[in-house]
């Protein structure tokens, strides 16, 4: 008789697979349309370049299915050819909480330090007259690339290719390889009065014979992620606003040959040839690192150009003439007295020139007929900026981040609603939050963009106020916004301040460094699960899937049967049962040192919450980190992306229960 007896069943087959987020349940019926001729989809999006393959793949994670999701892409493939390539911390975080993010982090090339390189001074008269005039570049200062708290407190460069490759690879485990269907080019939408599917999407694809054909589909809902030229925010009557400012750039990925000694990190160079911003890039399968060199070309450069010529049309004289020649020829001024060269033996791995600019759309959202936010956009189809700050794939991204979930929460009909087909107040906050910040990231560009820009050293420069010490202020003040870890959304109905009655600080002119705010982050921090004693990471343990946390941060006093501790935690789990069936879980820690039972505590406590119970780490006082008193405690709302949505008292489930009301629809 054998030992141990093999048993096939659906649930042993799905151990050996990869792991896989569970979907968020659907309470609204889906539509029996999706079976018909005509070819219909709840959900449409247009582009499968970072942004839109993130949201691509956070709807099927979510829950939505292949009958119910299509992505269409002009392209043939996924990209090869490098245009972003930086994550920022806060990408991580979220690649993290995706279960994605290990082999970017393990083979991409990390930036932890800045090196910031400014114009030798010219001698002063008292020095006499026979001190040479030293040319070239000295080192200034270093700084640590991010300046906040962060899980990952450094960037990572790696090909945007290959990063769009680990999340179709990551899709794929939800849905067909036919979600994504390449080569089909959107051609445009229009609206009528179908009550279920009032889009329709017109597009066109190439046939074997070097025809092509157009078609079209229905749907609920149209995302544009289709880039800066997108036709979905022209269909929907939008243009970006803003202009370009005079500054031309060259930019080139390469082996690079060089004495200069921090090329292995990133830098900021100024000279009096111009500036140039040095970005380390990973390993290529030569064994070889790249290196990216963004290059300012100077005043001069086009300068032969017709001038009875319009502004547009000199400025693309001025890039055109911008040639890879041009790029290290200003650079190797720009480095001295170090030399810099591509490696004998080696061709670029990409180049091109461009124009600094800040547009963005004044809306991100359009209505149909009906009253609906049923069209939106994402990513460079809503904002477009200079490359040099390494914002460009982080916020689209995030802007997919944020919408997928609010999106999903109403197609499942988990959000509350005052009457049917009424405008759902948690979509429309998709639109708020993400133009704000798409604002902060316009103004941000073009201070950054104007400094890097200029002279340090010159006389104009230093009478605008354009010093080193100036510079590295910017650069440093301006590490929460960058790393995507200090963002703070307003309030909302998402969005609700602490009881004024609480002694923690929260006050507007931003958080400090890891304190529960209302509208940032929830921070990472180790912790001790009770259950098995292991240490855990706070975010490991509140993976993206969609739902809410109520996290308890229960005070000295857990243990005390009639405290607010244990009152705290029970009205948390009753809330719980309100709500729809996983949309809520909980999450509890606790600052005592002496070890308990299970019987000490609630009883609904081990059977919601055994493994996401968590004291004190060694090394880590999680109560510290949040600026949070052990004699108090408080609970937190976690949003489904991470972010603080409410704070109350321990004896303020009241509050959470009301800031559940306006979310999620009761059962």
């Amino acid at each position: 008789m054998p030992v141990l007896q093999e048993v096939s069943n659906a649930a042993r087959d799905l151990g050996i697979l990869p792991s896989r987020a569970p979907p968020l349940p659907r309470l609204s019926r889906k539509p029996d349309g999706l079976s018909t001729q005509e070819e219909h989809r709840e959900i449409v999006v247009i582009g499968a370049g970072p942004s839109g393959l993130f949201l691509t793949l956070l709807l099927a994670r979510y829950g939505v299915d292949s009958s119910s999701l299509l992505c269409l892409d002009s392209k043939p493939e996924t990209l090869k050819a490098v245009h972003a390539d930086g994550l920022q911390p806060r990408t991580l975080e979220v690649f993290q909480s995706l279960g994605i993010a290990s082999e970017i982090i393990s083979e991409g090339f990390h930036i932890e330090e800045v090196a910031f390189w400014n114009p030798i001074p010219a001698p002063s008269a008292t020095e006499g007259e026979g001190s040479p005039n030293q040319p070239g570049i000295e080192r200034t200062s270093f700084s640590p690339d991010v300046n906040v708290p962060s899980r990952f407190p450094f960037k990572v460069t790696m090909l945007q290719g290959r990063i769009e490759r680990i999340l179709q690879e990551n899709l794929h485990l939800y849905v067909g390889e036919d979600i994504i269907r390449r080569s089909h080019r959107f051609l445009r939408f229009s609206t009528d009065e179908n009550p279920e599917f009032p889009i329709l999407v017109e597009y066109e694809y190439d046939l074997p014979d070097g025809t092509t054909e157009q078609k079209s589909l229905r749907t609920k809902y149209l995302i544009g992620a289709d880039g800066s030229r997108s036709r979905v925010r022209k269909c929907m009557g939008l243009e970006l606003e803003g202009g370009t400012t005079s500054h031309i750039w060259g930019v080139c990925d390469f082996v690079v040959d060089t004495d200069f000694p921090d090329i292995r990190k990133r830098c900021a160079v100024h000279s009096n040839a111009g500036s140039v911003m040095v970005i380390p890039r990973e390993r290529i399968p030569t064994g070889e690192y790249l290196t990216r060199l963004y290059v300012q070309a100077s005043g001069e450069v086009g300068q032969d150009a017709d001038p009875g010529k319009e502004k547009k049309s000199a400025d693309r004289d001025r890039r055109n003439a911008v040639t890879l020649e041009y790029i290290f020829e200003q650079a190797r001024k720009v480095f001295a007295p170090y030399r810099i060269e591509m490696k004998k033996g080696t061709v670029p791995d990409c180049w091109a020139a461009y124009q600094i600019g800040q547009r963005m759309s004044p809306r991100f959202s359009a209505r149909t007929p009906g009253g609906l936010e049923r069209v939106f956009i994402v990513g460079d189809a809503c904002h477009t900026h200079s490359p040099n700050a390494g914002q460009g794939m982080n916020v689209s991204m995030m802007d997919s981040y944020t919408l997928a979930w609010k999106l999903v929460h109403h197609l499942h009909g988990l959000t509350p609603s005052s009457s049917s087909g009424a405008a759902d107040p948690i979509l429309e906050t998709f639109d708020q939050e993400r133009v704000d910040v798409s604002r902060q990231l316009i103004e941000f560009d073009a201070e950054w963009a104007h400094m890097l820009s200029g002279k340090i050293g010159s006389a104009d420069a230093e009478a605008s106020g354009l010093t080193h010490e100036e510079f590295f202020r910017v650069f440093s003040e301006a590490s929460g916004f960058t790393s995507g870890c200090g963002l703070r959304y307003k309030p909302s109905r998402l969005i609700r301040a602490l009881d004024e009655t609480r002694t923690i600080d929260h006050s507007a002119e931003g958080p400090p460094n890891g304190v529960l705010v209302a509208g940032c982050r929830l921070s990472d921090v180790k912790v001790k699960r009770c259950a098995d004693a292991t240490t855990r990471h706070l975010h490991d343990e509140m993976p993206s899937v969609g739902r809410y946390y109520v996290l308890v941060l229960a005070s000295s006093g857990m243990l005390n049967k009639s405290g607010e501790s244990q009152s705290a935690i029970t009205s948390s789990i009753s809330i719980m049962q309100m709500f729809p069936q996983d949309t809520v879980d909980l999450v509890v820690l606790h600052p005592l040192s002496q070890r308990f039972e299970w019987t000490d505590l609630p009883p609904g406590l081990k059977t919601y919450a055994e493994m996401r119970t968590y004291g004190l780490a060694r090394k880590v006082d999680v109560y510290e980190v949040f600026g949070v008193p052990k004699d108090q405690g408080v609970i937190a709302v976690i949003r489904p992306d991470g972010y603080v949505g409410t704070l109350a008292p321990l004896l303020g489930c009241k509050q959470v229960e009301a800031y559940f009301r306006d979310c999620l629809i009761t059962i």
